[in-house]
């Protein structure tokens, strides 16, 4: 029997757990990664950034396989995981219907009832998840009729609500619809419960906790990953104090909030089903590192350098990044950088802290010299008010005095 991709390898992190599952990609010589490029058909070898030409009977066989894989007798699926991270994927939707639930375990024929609305709409995120569908026009396809994009945003809705309902432990993050979207358009909403009940259990469940205590970890395993590979962009990126932010919607979205094109999106999905829960972030050092040239020429200034990696192009080889996220998990698998990751975590909770201290004290001498500022100001306004009123009482005094001595001799007015 092949090992659980979810064999908990846990570590501490201040009291928290954080799930570290033990490699689920194969190590040996016949990894994908570490094969040798194929050559192309005019007998040169491929470069690293291109993908070996492909014919449709290549294609065509491996759906055969995908298929054998789900249909035996003996579900395979560490060969379908295989086949899900190998170059193109499940090749398309259809086939992904079939797979994702079997990647997942999913028991399609025992999925539970749809609660019902009351259940649903009860739940304390509901409002928010209704503003956040609300928001996600971009996540459908161009040119879907209205009423059914309307349909699937209330089905968007329902599954995630669903999710929410079964596992009350589950807090509702946004981004969390940016991937259930993914799904619901390949899947349809029942199919879609099924693996999101599954994946935010497993994969997606250090996102789901009250706190983001668990993603900030996960997120501080990226800069020792770029530093086994590129010393140098590393310190770059550490004195820019660029930190890992640009990266938080790649990981907890699974890149779906960043990319346009669904194609791309659905083969990351191919192969983040597949792998271990922290794949996300080795495919964030993987497209940091691939576009180390253009990071190294910014400005080292923090708002310069996010700028740039907040903005994923298109045109990313993606299945080049796939296949080189791949190699930095067999190099660095995750309990050989958990060490350094803590480290880095220590960093930056000091800093955070001295953050913390710094504007307290900016508060406070605020506070001092509003106080402060304050009362000089009552003070001045007490002895302007003295002033104004010692003024008016001496020119009252004096326009008295005069008046009753005129008063006193009014008839001389008169001539």
């Amino acid at each position: 029997m092949p090992r659980s991709i979810f064999e908990p390898h846990q570590q501490t992190n201040e009291g928290a757990t954080f799930m570290t599952t033990r490699e689920i990609l194969p190590s040996e010589p016949q990894s994908p990664w570490l094969r040798r490029r194929p050559r192309r058909r005019d007998g040169a070898r491929s470069t690293p950034h291109s993908s070996p030409a492909r014919d449709d009977s290549s294609q065509r066989k491996k759906a055969n396989n995908i298929r054998k894989a789900i249909h035996s007798d003996a579900v395979d699926v560490s060969w379908l995981r295989q086949l899900a991270i190998s170059p193109d994927g499940l090749i398309n939707n259809d086939i992904r219907k079939m797979a994702w639930p079997t990647l997942l375990e999913v028991d399609v024929d025992n999925i539970p009832a749809k609660p019902d609305e009351e259940t649903l709409h009860s739940h304390r995120d509901y409002q928010q998840v209704v503003l956040d569908v609300n928001r996600s026009l971009k996540r459908f396809p161009p040119g879907m009729e209205e009423e059914t994009r309307l349909a699937m945003q209330d089905q968007l809705v329902d599954v995630i609500m669903w999710v929410l309902v079964t596992h009350p432990e589950l807090h509702y993050y946004q981004g969390y619809h940016d991937i259930v979207v993914t799904f619901l358009l390949v899947l349809g909403e029942h199919l879609t419960f099924g693996v999101m009940d599954k994946l935010s259990k497993q994969h997606l469940r250090d996102f789901m906790d009250q706190t983001m205590d668990k993603t900030n970890h996960m997120l501080n395993y990226l800069y020792p990953l770029i530093g086994r590979s590129s010393p140098q962009l590393r310190n770059f990126m550490e004195k820019a104090e660029t930190g890992t932010v640009f990266a938080l919607s790649w990981l907890i979205t699974w890149f779906g909030h960043v990319l346009n094109d669904i194609k791309h999106i659905v083969r990351l999905y191919d192969f983040f089903i597949a792998c271990h829960p922290l794949m996300p972030i080795y495919l964030a050092a993987a497209i940091v590192l691939h576009r180390e040239k253009e990071i190294l020429t910014c400005e080292p200034e923090m708002p310069m350098i996010h700028c740039l990696l907040s903005n994923i192009p298109d045109d990313l080889p993606f299945e080049y990044l796939i296949r080189r996220a791949g190699d930095l998990h067999i190099q660095f698998p995750p309990e050989s950088l958990a060490q350094e990751a803590q480290e880095h975590y220590r960093q930056a909770a000091e800093e955070q802290k001295k953050f913390e201290v710094a504007k307290e004290a900016r508060r406070a001498a605020l506070k001092k010299h509003l106080y402060f500022g304050g009362k000089n100001m009552q003070h001045s306004r007490i002895m302007y008010r003295l002033t104004f009123w010692t003024i008016t009482a001496v020119v009252s005094a004096a326009a008295f005095a005069m008046l009753k001595s005129n008063t006193n001799n009014w008839w001389l007015w008169g001539h």
